[in-house]
């Protein structure tokens, strides 16, 4: 058995993706059998897949199986918004996340669950924050590999989780129809019927040697190593990112007075790799962590992008107070991040600062300039000569917290930054 994890990987997968999204549209259609399509059959809700109605399928054809079944033509536009939606959610648990479809992703939790507890809550918590944030069921698999994974999350539909455990992983797989086994299609499974391998125990009990004469070479080995479940393959996520963000674990003894100087250091850390890759962003978003691992998350779209730290901070300062009594205390995570990131920002909004003569709406003044400036003169003085040779002397605010430029910006929404335009 491959040592090289605990079972960390999570395979989630959105039940019946197209149908769900068009019973959240119209609640009219749920309990009814019902299929997205125009003349092919895309997504069956389960209810038709019990007539046998399946994806790729001619309408004429489902329709004979299920007389009843009820088409609608969909929307890929409200598809990809909540898809969207709910790949973001999943990012507020790990960055490492591998969209592989519109309706499914690999994550590998291995480094978050000291955050937020083992790979199964996690699951849990996404799957609950997916139904809460959008309204569509999730499934989920907890395995050591991405292959076995994906298998248990496809044994955990409709709207479950499976976790395999490395100790029973052969025990959970070998009794399974070898066709959950990627690359076993029609014909590659009558090929397999005719030398009586029916289960993925059969095939792991097949002589690799024969299997290479019959498949072929490569098709043959790598179907025996799925048998034993052995993938090698990591999780990886080759996406461009639309967010940036940072996070900040805090003891439970840690006082609410240093909240605002942690967020300061988060707003610093964010804002630098903003301004290294010449980017603003418009949406800020706080996610707070309370003791029993509830949370809670603020966001605020401002009318144009923000590229300096202290207004980055002033914004995380006000969703800081909006959130902190959302939940019991103590905090115990505090993640900052920036979403609806652009290249060219056209208008330099600064919000406000210590005093000056400054609005939300006096965007491209002289004294944002000044202070995107100097802030790019900070960062170049860090990158030559370390982290420590410039250091902010104070949070920029003073005890009350909050200055009042950022207290009528607007009622921040309680919704995460992914409902945003990225």
């Amino acid at each position: 058995m491959d040592e090289r994890a605990s079972a960390t990987i999570i395979h989630v997968d959105l039940d019946a993706f197209y149908a769900s999204v068009e019973r959240l549209k119209d609640p009219t259609l749920e309990g009814k059998p019902m299929a997205v399509g125009g003349g092919v059959i895309l997504s069956p809700s389960y209810e038709a897949r019990q007539f046998g109605v399946r994806s790729g399928m001619a309408i004429g054809a489902a329709r004979r199986l299920c007389p009843r079944l009820v088409t609608v033509s969909g929307s890929f536009g409200d598809y990809t918004r909540l898809s969207d939606q709910v790949f973001e959610v999943c990012r507020d648990y790990t960055p490492v996340v591998e969209q592989t479809s519109i309706d499914e992703a690999f994550l590998d939790v291995a480094g978050s669950v000291h955050l937020f507890g083992p790979a199964t809550e996690i699951a849990r918590q996404i799957r609950e924050d997916v139904a809460r944030v959008t309204g569509l069921p999730l499934s989920a698999g907890i395995a050591r590999t991405k292959f076995l994974a994906k298998v248990a999350s496809r044994e955990a539909k409709p709207s479950g989780q499976i976790e395999v455990k490395p100790e029973g992983e052969l025990e959970f797989l070998h009794p399974l129809d070898v066709g959950v086994i990627w690359g076993v299609g029609a014909v590659t499974r009558k090929r397999l019927a005719e030398l009586g391998i029916k289960t993925v125990g059969d095939l792991a009990a097949a002589p690799a040697g024969t299997l290479s004469v019959r498949l072929g070479p490569g098709l043959g080995r790598h179907l025996h190593a799925l048998a034993w479940n052995r993938d090698q393959r990591l999780v990886t996520t080759y996406r461009r990112a639309r967010s940036i963000g940072a996070q900040s674990a805090l003891g439970r003894r840690t006082p609410s007075q240093e909240h605002p100087a942690i967020l300061a250091s988060l707003a610093d850390r964010i804002a630098r790799r903003l301004r290294s890759k010449n980017r603003w962003a418009r949406t800020i978003t706080l996610r707070i962590r309370f003791s029993d691992m509830s949370s809670a998350t603020r966001s605020f779209s401002l009318g144009a992008p923000i590229a300096t730290s202290a207004a980055i901070h002033g914004v995380a300062l006000q969703l800081l107070e909006l959130g902190r009594s959302a939940g019991p205390q103590p905090v115990t995570l505090l993640g900052l991040s920036l979403t609806n990131i652009v290249t060219t920002p056209h208008i330099q909004l600064e919000l406000g600062l210590e005093g000056a003569d400054v609005n939300v709406a006096d965007s491209g003044s002289e004294v944002a300039h000044q202070r995107l400036e100097l802030e790019r003169a900070v960062d170049e003085l860090q990158r030559r000569f370390g982290r420590d040779a410039v250091s902010r002397a104070s949070t920029g605010f003073g005890p009350g917290g909050v200055p009042d430029e950022f207290r009528d910006l607007a009622v921040p929404r309680d919704e995460r930054s992914s409902d945003e335009d990225g």
